[in-house]
């Protein structure tokens, strides 16, 4: 962890520069990190490297090494002169100052492939842990042109989003990553690979995406909000749920739709699979007036 570390501190008393809290800053300092991080994502010359939230470089680094082209994403304006310092030398290197949430990526991914001929594009991030789940579901929702997202996130974060729809660890997202992509987990990595350290634990995941949808829906909108709506209020059984949230009009329908169905009336929306909340959504859709 040596080196890292040293150079770490090193840049970040040249440029004055101290983790900002607000935007949940934590500058990685393990070597064996970065190398896991890049060898999980997988990238060639033939690709485009989208980094979010670059920081001080510290990935940048071996991500240029390997890509045909990176794209850093970075909402920090201290960090530009610094990455721009760092990556001057490289061509294939590119900083936008700007906010994620706010960069039309489709069309972004679509001009970088065609301009610079590249085959495939790619997500890696070291994400800050509060604005983790609004990033990822963008990256996911939009349906972007992207054959891999590889992050580092908060271990608690990244278990829910990895675990299999209907285990106990499951929560709406989950099932939401699930129908998206095939997701593993590449390593744990302990508080002290940062500065400052982290209060929690971090975990690197990778999220393949899948070239179809694990299940065909004629409502994706539906399904997605009985999902939601299912673990809003956890210990709620899932016709309350439903009821409550105003997806079922009244009681003795859900109860009809339920037994119809084979599920227990006291079911809660983790005990089930994808596939039966699409059952679930076609049946509920059905008996819509």
């Amino acid at each position: 962890m040596g080196n890292l570390e040293e150079k770490t501190r090193f840049i970040m008393k040249k440029y004055g520069i101290s983790a900002n809290k607000s935007l949940g800053q934590n500058f990685l300092i393990n070597q064996d990190v970065v190398d896991n991080i890049v060898g999980a994502s997988d990238i060639t010359k033939d690709d485009l490297v989208i980094e979010i939230g670059p920081g001080l470089g510290t990935l940048t680094e071996s991500l240029l090494q390997n890509a045909g082209k990176v794209i850093a994403i970075e909402l920090d304006e201290r960090m530009l002169k610094i990455l721009n310092d760092r990556f001057f030398m490289y061509e294939n290197f590119e900083v936008i100052n700007q906010d994620v949430l706010k960069v039309n990526l489709k069309e972004l991914i679509k001009k970088e492939k065609t301009e610079h001929n590249l085959k495939n594009a790619k997500i890696v991030a070291n994400l800050p842990y509060y604005i983790t789940t609004p990033i990822i579901m963008k990256l996911l929702e939009e349906e972007l042109d992207i054959n891999s997202i590889t992050v580092m996130i908060q271990k608690e974060v990244a278990d829910r989003l990895i675990a299999t729809p209907g285990d106990k660890l499951s929560g709406a997202i989950t099932y939401s990553v699930y129908y998206y992509a095939d997701s593993e987990k590449i390593m744990l990595v302990e508080n002290n690979s940062f500065i400052p350290e982290p209060e929690v634990q971090s975990e690197v995941i990778k999220l393949n995406i899948r070239k179809e949808p694990v299940i065909s829906l004629k409502d994706k909108d539906l399904f997605f909000k009985i999902i939601k709506i299912s673990f809003m209020q956890r210990r709620k059984t899932l016709i309350n749920s439903l009821v409550n949230g105003g997806v079922i009009k009244d009681k003795n329908l859900a109860k009809q739709i339920f037994e119809k169905m084979g599920f227990d009336l006291n079911v809660r929306g983790e005990n089930l699979g994808i596939e039966d909340f699409s059952r679930l959504c076609e049946e509920i859709k059905n008996n819509r007036i």
